[in-house]
């Protein structure tokens, strides 16, 4: 049966700027305090924040870990998360206090997917080296041997996690001429592989070993903390690339800069760091990686439908329902 008496008009805190017409819906359908200087909340103001609402919406910024969780008032019953990843949660603590957790799936698979394929394309033929070249003033001009990179079409690409963004990755991937191989906790079906004409890896270190061009598309877990490991980045191809839109913490990023700086493999290309938003000096310093400020899901479009879907899982929690986007336990 549905809970009556859940709040109609929830006191609602937002921590960061969402999109105008969200924001606009927002103030109509509950008593909302808005982000007015769109800064991460430090920790003191997560904890007033938690103490002074029934629906919490953060974004990836936001560490809602076991102390904030613990800071909450009796009145807090939903973290409706800005964003699919939730690993900025903690699931358990706010499980244990009778929080429901809600995000967004599925509004940023197409954006994400696009800013990949951008990274497969550029890191190989040097686009960034190039573009860096015409801005110093010093391109002599079209030379047989200058700026050469590597053909895309015909190499292989490793796909690690194969959800949504990662199927969406190997849709675009194939239409370019990569071979697609990937890694994931469950094989796909028959049918969707023989789409894509896919192959399967149970052992992300076989599929690492071999691919072309590696890319990250699974959950930041205790499981896949540094799953990229030094040991595995070593033995990666010599002319391997690694393309990671995921999550900076899948990755050993040191291991990850050693290699690059050794020619251990060929390039990276990354819109995910480590500490965000601090990126290690050493990465700013190379030539062999394409780095991006975590644009993979900024566009209007995807920002505005994970808005609209925070909106429908308060109201559907405010009519007494479970949120159609809950996570629930085994998430990822």
């Amino acid at each position: 049966m549905p809970d009556s008496s859940r709040p109609k008009r929830p006191r609602v805190i937002v921590t960061r700027q969402l999109m105008p017409a969200v924001e606009a819906r927002m103030a109509e359908l509950f008593d909302v305090a808005l982000s007015a200087h769109d800064h991460a909340f430090t920790k003191d103001e997560l904890k007033a924040a938690v103490a002074d609402c029934d629906v919490l919406v953060p974004t990836v910024t936001d560490e809602i870990d076991a102390e904030i969780i613990g800071a909450a008032g009796d009145r807090l019953k939903l973290i409706a998360n800005f964003g699919a990843g939730v690993d900025h949660i903690d699931l358990g603590a706010a499980r244990a206090k009778g929080i429901m957790v809600a995000n967004t799936p599925g509004v940023f698979t197409e954006d994400t997917a696009d800013m990949t394929m951008a990274l497969i394309l550029s890191v190989p033929r040097r686009l960034a080296e190039g573009e860096k070249l015409m801005r110093s003033g010093k391109w002599q001009g079209w030379a047989p041997s200058a700026m050469l990179g590597h053909r895309v079409g015909g190499k292989l690409l490793g796909i690690v996690g194969m959800g949504r963004i990662g199927l969406a990755v190997a849709r675009r991937a194939r239409a370019f001429g990569l071979s697609i191989h990937y890694h994931n906790r469950r094989r796909l079906p028959e049918t969707i592989e023989e789409e894509l004409g896919a192959s399967y890896h149970a052992s992300v270190d076989t599929l690492l070993r071999i691919s072309d061009v590696v890319t990250i598309h699974c959950p930041h877990t205790a499981e896949t903390h540094e799953m990229v490991s030094a040991a595995r980045i070593g033995a990666m191809k010599p002319t391997a690339y690694l393309i990671n839109t995921a999550r900076g913490e899948i990755v050993d990023e040191k291991a990850l800069i050693a290699a690059l700086k050794t020619g251990r493999i060929a390039g990276a290309g990354l819109d995910v760091y480590t500490h965000e938003p601090a990126v290690d000096p050493d990465l700013l310093a190379l030539d062999n990686v394409v780095l991006l400020p975590h644009l993979g899901s900024a566009t209007i479009e995807g920002r505005e439908a994970s808005g609209e879907k925070v909106i429908a899982n308060i109201r559907a929690w405010c009519d007494g329902h479970r949120p159609p986007d809950q996570v629930l336990e085994g998430w990822a």
